[in-house]
């Protein structure tokens, strides 16, 4: 994914200094996280879009840090749900608590009821425990006794896993990944940004005071609608429309893949691609904003032949392919 500047900001509508603030807010997180600048575009895509973010990385690549340092430089609630093994769907949606005072039944909100949850190691908790996120990120309420409850706006799902291959964790069902709508991978950084890590900390930065590392809140929600208004007057032309379509088609007739990306994968693409043409100063969206997130947009959302994994394939390579075949408009 590139990483957008900050250059050609006022080259589109910008009431308010949206994208300014959104910029302040990358910068922001910069000073707690180094070298992970597309994770952070991405954090910042998924909120333009109303998405939700994985984000996938061996332990230590500061895959937690990140969200939090999003959280402190957002004035939003925030909670953090570390998923365990022994974890219940209760602990995270809420439950009905018997008053003894009043002789009723009371619902007692779980941590879900915030802006910005963050979902902690949430392949090591089993399936059952993962899909109770299913209704909260999809249609952004709890039901509990046959009672919707909405959560609140923004509201946005920052998980983190460790790789599958790691022992004791479990794999997120298709349908749970698929309510992701960017699956970010953090990757251990370079020998220059590690020797930058490894300077802050021997400097005395402190990962659980962020506040001490200077961050502060620099975006509010007012700041996220007006860019949210605002991306939503970005240009759409039919021709970019249909190759997004014949992209996500295209992985369905793959011989790599059993699972090919579908209708939603395609509305995910043209959203993210919208946000990130809005983000780089455009207000029209061009092909390569598509190619830009088409990989973390698309790469959970396809399944590799048990064949093509054992060759060494992976869904990045084979969407990769795809988009160097596919035809790109004019």
């Amino acid at each position: 994914m590139m990483d957008p500047t900050t250059d050609n900001a006022g080259s589109t509508g910008d009431p308010g200094g949206a994208r300014a603030s959104l910029e302040a807010l990358r910068a922001e997180i910069a000073k707690a996280v180094v070298g992970q600048d597309p994770a952070v575009t991405g954090l910042v895509v998924a909120l333009l879009c109303r998405g939700h973010v994985l984000l996938e990385g061996v332990p230590g690549v500061a895959k937690t840090l990140l969200v939090r340092a999003l959280a402190s430089a957002l004035e939003l609630d925030t909670k953090r749900v570390q998923f365990t093994p022994d974890l219940m769907p209760s602990d995270v949606t809420g439950s009905l608590v018997y008053d003894a005072r009043t002789a009723e039944f009371s619902f007692q909100p779980g941590p879900v009821f915030t802006h910005l949850l963050l979902a902690d190691e949430i392949n090591r908790t089993p399936p059952k425990t993962q899909s109770s996120l299913l209704e909260a990120m999809e249609e952004r309420q709890v039901t509990v006794d046959g009672t919707p409850r909405p959560l609140p706006d923004p509201f946005l799902v920052a998980a983190t896993q460790n790789p599958v291959e790691y022992e004791g964790t479990y794999p997120l069902p298709e349908a749970q990944l698929d309510r992701f709508l960017l699956k970010l991978t953090i990757p251990l950084p370079s020998r220059q940004d590690e020797i930058d890590v490894v300077t802050r900390h021997a400097e005395g930065f402190n990962p659980r005071d962020l506040r001490a590392a200077g961050i502060r809140p620099v975006a509010s929600a007012a700041d996220l609608e007006a860019a949210r208004a605002a991306v939503a007057k970005t240009t759409v032309s039919p021709e970019i429309t249909a190759y997004v379509v014949d992209i996500c088609r295209t992985t369905r007739e793959s011989p790599s893949l059993t699972l090919g990306v579908s209708p939603r994968g395609a509305t995910a693409l043209l959203a993210t691609a919208r946000a990130w043409a809005w983000l780089t100063g455009r207000d029209y969206v061009t092909p390569d904003d598509v190619k830009a997130l088409a990989l973390p947009t698309l790469r959970h959302r396809v399944q590799l032949r048990p064949e093509a994994e054992m060759e060494g394939v992976t869904a990045d390579s084979v969407i990769t392919a795809i988009l160097a075949h596919v035809p790109v408009p004019r």
